[in-house]
């Protein structure tokens, strides 16, 4: 079986071949969602990470792709994330998954890489392959979704002490320092048994972070309770990968501990649905994924009217010679 390395970046005809194998594979295991925009898919393969370097294969007969970063920040040398690895349902269960994985094995082992994780939906084709290889489950997680269409407008609750403040695109700079440091309380977030390092935040990788989003085609929201000592005391995250595609995505939201206990969870998000339902009318739902053991943001989604979408959980492979 041909199997070949992208060209970097990738040209515009192999991003097209590219997202007819993730649009076959969506409409077959995850009918429920859209499929994904050329625009996103052309963002995620044209610019590269911010924390490591991408390599991407595809199969000469267009039913199979995979994704591979190897991450380069210190600390994380040692390990890789597989950002996919998917084929055509119609080519299944006749090596080109196999395939695949051995080329992303070798690129692993080459690059001294001990170990690999990756996202999967559960009881679908993706946990029984990873399970097949030696995959663990190291951290269960559900995918919960906000159906915005549907939704009628809520108030967003008083937070005396706090103002809750909208920054679209890049955090001002004179935020970004502080907007670091609630960053660094998401590493007491439930980790599970992976081998990744919590890598420190610091204001210049806020920005980079964040730049990386709009560089991708994307627009993204940061919505944050704040001090009048210039504290960023919580904050939700919202990127729209497609701003013309009706599915958002709702990255980490975080409370800083020495201000928990005062409804800013509830506040930040509610201040993001509020702002995504006035600013994007096309938009239709918000996904995100929450830890199971992570019963407060439960709780909290739970309160705001997300709903339990399906279940998924971070994989991991360590790697034998």
């Amino acid at each position: 079986m041909m199997i070949s390395a992208l060209s970097l970046p990738p040209s515009d005809t192999e991003v097209d071949a590219w997202r007819a194998v993730l649009a076959d594979v969506r409409t077959a295991d995850l009918p429920q969602l859209p499929e994904p925009s050329r625009a996103e898919v052309a963002g995620r393969l044209q610019v590269p990470p911010t924390r490591g370097r991408t390599v991407h294969w595809a199969t000469a007969d267009g039913t199979g792709v995979a994704g591979l970063i190897l991450f380069t920040e210190e600390g994380n040398t040692h390990t890789a994330f597989l950002d996919v690895l998917a084929v055509r349902p119609q080519a299944r269960r006749r090596g080109v998954g196999a395939a695949l994985w051995e080329r992303v094995r070798e690129e692993l082992l080459a690059q001294g890489r001990t170990s690999v994780s990756t996202l999967i939906d559960l009881g679908g084709p993706g946990q029984a392959f990873a399970e097949s290889l030696g995959f663990e489950n190291v951290l269960p997680v559900t995918w919960w979704v906000q159906d915005v269409a549907e939704r009628e407008p809520a108030e967003i609750p008083a937070t005396p002490g706090y103002e809750l403040k909208v920054w679209h695109g890049l955090v001002p700079d004179e935020w970004a320092d502080a907007a670091a440091v609630a960053h660094a309380a998401m590493e007491d977030a439930p980790a599970g048994d992976s081998d990744e390092q919590f890598t420190a935040w610091t204001a210049e990788r806020v920005h980079t972070a964040q730049q990386l989003v709009l560089d991708r085609g994307g627009e993204l929201t940061m919505v944050a309770a704040v001090t009048p000592a210039g504290e960023v005391a919580a904050y939700t995250v919202l990127v729209l990968p497609d701003p013309a595609g009706p599915r958002a995505l709702q990255y980490d939201t975080v409370v800083v501990p020495a201000h928990r206990g005062h409804g800013l969870g509830r506040a930040v998000k509610l201040g993001m649905l509020a702002d995504a339902a006035r600013r994007h009318p096309a938009l239709r739902q918000i996904g995100t994924t929450v830890a199971d053991e992570n019963t407060p943001m439960r709780a909290v989604n739970d309160a705001l009217g997300y709903r339990r979408e399906r279940g998924a959980a971070v994989f991991q492979l360590r790697l034998k010679d």
